[in-house]
């Protein structure tokens, strides 16, 4: 199957360029990493990569995905599929460094620093994210970054449901907390007293 010229493959939806690449056009593979590569190295990022290892991973899980990509049928979106691929290569580097375990057993007791914000007491998610114990980090990030569900993120960190679950609630509870503005905290401890 001969693609369309290569100006045209930016135009292309996902689904298209994946019939493409299967039938072994590599520049409709190429536009797939042009749109998605930053997404999948920042949900890395997010789940504690450095940025070389976040690149590596990246680069890793793109040519898994090239290799397996007659698999993906369209019936989510491109980038999730991928992004699960980066997810899952990030903890096998993780399990061949044997730092899985430390990562998953440090449990939620760690209190939330104080925000020290901007100007406008305002802070990102990902600084929001490095507040978070490495297991809740962890957990956050693989079942709302990469979009695996609870079931998944404790079968690929093999960790129980309850526990990713329990990483899961109190890592978005410390993020709710740390994320709020200044104002509605104000208010919630005035309603509170009154």
């Amino acid at each position: 199957m001969k693609g369309p010229p290569q100006s045209s493959f930016a135009s292309l939806h996902d689904v298209e360029l994946c019939s493409y690449a299967a039938a072994g056009e590599r520049r409709a593979f190429g536009e797939l990493v042009r749109r998605h590569g930053s997404a999948v190295r920042h949900l890395l990022r997010r789940m504690g990569a450095q940025p070389a290892e976040a690149d590596d991973t990246a680069q890793d899980a793109f040519l898994a995905a090239f290799e397996r990509i007659a698999e993906f049928r369209g019936e989510g979106t491109f980038a999730g599929w991928v992004k699960r691929i980066a997810a899952r290569q990030y903890l096998r580097r993780l399990q061949r460094q044997k730092r899985l375990s430390a990562f998953a057993a440090e449990g939620g007791e760690d209190e939330v620093p104080a925000a020290s914000g901007d100007a406008d007491g305002r802070i990102d998610l990902d600084e929001g994210l490095k507040t978070l114990s490495p297991g809740e980090r962890l957990c956050v990030s693989m079942c709302y970054g990469a979009g695996l569900s609870h079931g998944e993120a404790a079968d690929a960190l093999n960790l129980p449901l309850g526990t990713v679950k329990s990483h899961v609630k109190r890592g978005l509870e410390k993020l709710r907390a740390r994320l709020a503005p200044a104002d509605d905290a104000v208010l919630e401890g005035k309603r509170g007293n009154g």
